[in-house]
């Protein structure tokens, strides 16, 4: 593991709980929060491979603990919390960003998959904004980041309650702003652009894939999940401090390439 020379950021010895830690974006997060000297507790469904991740940082020289942990269960998380205050101590930062997508256009989606998604992307994050908050709370200071989506902005066809489900993290988080800066909370949302995750993985091993998905970002590249992991972090840490109620697009400016997209022989190589 590598850590940080200095505190710039101002993590080192913090507790911080990361949802989704297991894989991609949430392990992405955990690994930089480490390198910065805070402490980490990993909450993920897949209760092997959070211990998995957990065990490779502690070897490294980390303090992380691992918690298997459903968001969509009130009491899942309420334990949680209280197992990351127990072994860790009062968490001041939490970067929410466990989710799922099940595919369906709206005229025919299950009920049952439709709630299943609002209950992970949505109701999940509100679970666990408020058993952690409770703990911030009690010190005065903390820090909520919510990974949403650049589909909470523009909607993605055919993904179920995927699009509606960031979209309500978004005003939500705002909503947490509102309601517990006074407190001390500050609660930030991330829109992310296309990363690529285990989720996406294959859609990258089709010829000519990445390139064409490359061409509509102004980077020209793909994300991964370090370029979320940074920003998040820099928004759990007390370096963003007078930052709240924001909404940050990482999207590589692909949220900026839709003129770009229009023909116009002889202008643009996009369309």
């Amino acid at each position: 593991m590598t850590t940080r020379q200095n505190d710039w950021l101002g993590l080192q010895g913090r507790v911080c709980a990361v949802t989704g830690a297991a894989s991609g974006i949430g392990a992405a997060a955990a690994r930089e929060l480490t390198a910065c000297g805070a402490k980490v507790a990993l909450l993920d469904r897949d209760g092997a491979g959070a211990e998995k991740l957990s065990a490779e940082l502690n070897a490294a020289g980390a303090t992380t603990v691992a918690v298997q942990c459903d968001i969509a269960s009130e009491a899942a998380v309420l334990a949680a919390a209280q197992t990351v205050l127990e072994k860790l101590g009062p968490c001041y930062a939490l970067i929410n960003n466990a989710g799922m997508l099940r595919p369906g256009v709206l005229s025919d989606v299950s009920l049952d998959d439709w709630n299943a998604v609002l209950a992970v992307n949505l109701t999940g994050y509100l679970l666990c904004a408020r058993a952690f908050a409770a703990q911030m709370r009690e010190a005065g200071v903390g820090s909520i980041v919510n990974v949403a989506s650049i589909s909470a902005l523009t909607p993605q066809s055919a993904s179920g309650a995927y699009s509606a489900s960031k979209a309500g993290v978004l005003l939500m988080s705002r909503q947490m702003a509102v309601e517990w800066g006074s407190q001390g909370i500050r609660s930030n949302a991330i829109c992310p652009g296309m990363i690529r995750t285990a989720l996406s993985a294959k859609f990258y091993e089709v010829p000519g894939f990445e390139a064409k998905r490359a061409l509509v970002t102004a980077s020209r590249r793909v994300g991964e999940p370090q370029d979320i992991a940074d920003v998040a972090v820099f928004l759990a840490s007390p370096r963003s401090a007078y930052v709240n109620g924001a909404e940050l697009s990482v999207d590589g400016g692909m949220s900026s390439m839709l003129m770009d997209m229009v023909p116009r022989p002889g202008f643009n190589t996009t369309a």
